[in-house]
């Protein structure tokens, strides 16, 4: 790549994160408890913004969608964190992200599910709520379901399709439906 190469990809890529800054600044402007230098990316998505906190330095791509579906859902993103395209928070409760925490593209995490009681149709069956903790320094691969009430600790990293049933433990390498532990990074 030559320097005038070189200068447009920069140029573009300084464009692309001032835009992200602005549509941060229209969130905040809706209620959304922000810190500085947060990049939202073109097509995402915020409901109740009232509930939403994120720590500086944070990175929303494309289409994320912060869903949170009553007046009383909290969503806390800590600083540095990547949520990849296509994620969405479900949020009914409250759902807590670390700092320096990345989820890959088309995350699913929830901190509620329907009943399935018999006597009753699914559409007319009870939300039933439990809060959502991903600690710091996690890695959550692409397509991972983040089911409700999970706690994964500080340094665990989840491979990408898991379906997270159960917390997993700091630094605990977890895959699979459901999400079993393959190993810890504390003993590599």
């Amino acid at each position: 790549m030559n320097s005038w190469q070189h200068h447009l990809y920069y140029s573009a890529d300084r464009v692309r994160a001032w835009r992200g800054y602005a549509r941060a600044k229209l969130w905040a402007l809706q209620g959304a408890k922000l810190s500085r230098r947060i990049i939202v990316e073109a097509g995402c998505r915020i409901d109740r913004p009232w509930g939403v906190t994120i720590g500086e330095r944070s990175r929303l791509e494309p289409r994320v969608w912060l869903k949170l579906v009553s007046d009383a859902a909290r969503a806390e993103i800590g600083s540095f964190c990547f949520l990849g395209a296509g994620t969405e928070l479900n949020v009914i409760n409250s759902i807590v992200i670390g700092n320096h925490t990345v989820i890959a593209p088309g995350c699913f995490i929830t901190d509620h599910d329907h009943g399935t009681l018999a006597d009753h149709g699914i559409d007319e069956q009870p939300c039933v709520a439990a809060p959502v903790k991903i600690g710091s320094d996690v890695w959550i691969g692409a397509g991972v379901c983040i089911l409700r009430g999970v706690t994964i600790g500080d340094g665990a990293v989840i491979g990408a399709g898991a379906v997270v049933r159960h917390d997993m433990s700091a630094y605990e390498v977890a895959a699979g439906i459901p999400a079993k532990s393959i190993g810890n990074r504390a003993l590599r």
